[in-house]
């Protein structure tokens, strides 16, 4: 059972081991068995399973205070579970047999690309997908891949658009193609994926754009795409709380320079780091107060408004926008010590940076949330 916002001591456990992996993560770009084990055990990977299903079922708040406890320790191991948990609301949108052959083992891993990159064509007894997913993090585990695709029907009429589907397929049945090197996130292994003319059944098929199937819980009829951006700005303001431990320990060792005062001892190092915590903190109780208020709507069986999933997006934005200027604070006071790759400052440094690349969270998602506060219209796709 989660206890005490999702930590258990088995999730205490996994981070104590993703902090001491983490290098090891970093090196061979992706988790080492021991480390997803310990993932699995913890449960948070199967955050978002129904009940029904075996799985925990969490609160939006437990699985992500699970996911910043992770990212503590390591960001890409982090994030990894911050896709999984939130790429596992997903089963209750399959068809009841798809989620148990997905969903039934409880120690599968699914990895999730959601962009529709692929096309999928009907045939009998389902469809044929072609196409390539960029992005699959922590698919070198995974089991399963939940990936979207447009659907085109060649019966449908010649302007009709092609409709987005999400399909579930196993990764045996893919290429996992090796172009994860990059400045950050090492560790997640989130290579290009391929399918080519792969069939699948029409039971491990859905949609996401008609919304919760009849009948969902409140975890799955509480704004899915909202619960994805605020895993991500989870994941983040985990690393930049890692950051400031790492910085902390830092100051109270090192004396820049070799003169007679320690870092911490400096008022210019105070001032910056009670700032950093300051933002921090303010950014964490941002997204904690969006998440609360969508989910006692949900729960009261009352539909999430549009100033609630804006309040979500904006909130998760900022979250991460926040974390890597903190990050990147903390990294200047580090000074000529952070430069070296053995410091835990660069890598939290260009973790950081690259949570920022993602399109839940980027530059660009600060403008639907913009226009709403101006009272203009508003493409709820993202929402």
């Amino acid at each position: 059972m989660y206890q005490n916002n999702g930590v258990t001591d088995s999730l205490l456990r996994c981070a104590v081991l993703a902090g001491d992996l983490a290098a090891t993560s970093e090196r061979e770009r992706s988790l080492p068995r021991e480390l997803v084990d310990a993932l699995i055990d913890s449960g948070l990977p199967r955050a978002g399973v129904p009940r029904l299903l075996g799985g925990p079922e969490l609160p939006p708040s437990d699985a992500l205070h699970a996911t910043g406890t992770v990212a503590r320790a390591d960001a890409s191991a982090g994030w990894c579970a911050a896709i999984a948990s939130a790429t596992s609301l997903l089963s209750a949108y399959l068809p009841a047999r798809g989620a148990a052959e997905v969903f039934g083992d409880p120690r599968a891993v699914a990895a999730g690309v959601w962009a529709p990159t692929a096309t999928a064509r009907p045939v009998t007894g389902g469809v044929q997908v072609t196409g390539r997913w960029a992005f699959a993090s922590g698919v070198p585990h995974a089991d399963w891949l939940l990936a979207g695709c447009l659907l085109v029907d060649p019966a449908a009429p010649e302007d009709a658009a092609p409709l987005p589907r999400f399909v579930a397929v196993p990764v045996r049945e893919l290429k996992v193609e090796d172009t994860w090197h990059t400045s950050g996130l090492r560790g997640t292994g989130s290579h290009d994926v391929v399918a080519a003319d792969v069939f699948v059944p029409g039971h491990r098929t859905a949609s996401l754009v008609d919304g919760p199937p009849p009948g969902a819980g409140p975890l799955h009829r509480f704004p899915l795409l909202g619960y994805f951006a605020q895993a991500v700005a989870a994941a983040a303001l985990g690393n930049a709380r890692g950051a400031m431990d790492d910085l902390v320990r830092l100051a109270a060792a090192h004396h820049p320079s070799g003169g007679a005062r320690k870092l911490g001892e400096r008022p210019a190092v105070q001032t910056a780091v009670a700032r950093a915590e300051a933002a921090l903190r303010a950014a964490r109780l941002l997204c904690a107060d969006a998440v609360a208020d969508a989910w006692q709507t949900v729960r009261e069986d009352r539909e999430v408004s549009l100033d609630a999933r804006v309040a979500l997006r904006l909130a998760a934005s900022h979250a991460v926008t926040t974390a890597a200027e903190v990050v990147s604070s903390l990294y200047d006071l580090g000074g000529a010590m952070a430069v070296y790759e053995r410091s835990p400052l660069q890598r939290r440094f260009r973790d950081a940076r690259t949570i920022t690349a993602h399109v839940q969270v980027n530059s660009d998602s600060y403008e639907p949330p913009g226009r709403h506060l101006l009272g203009l219209p508003i493409s709820t796709d993202r929402l």
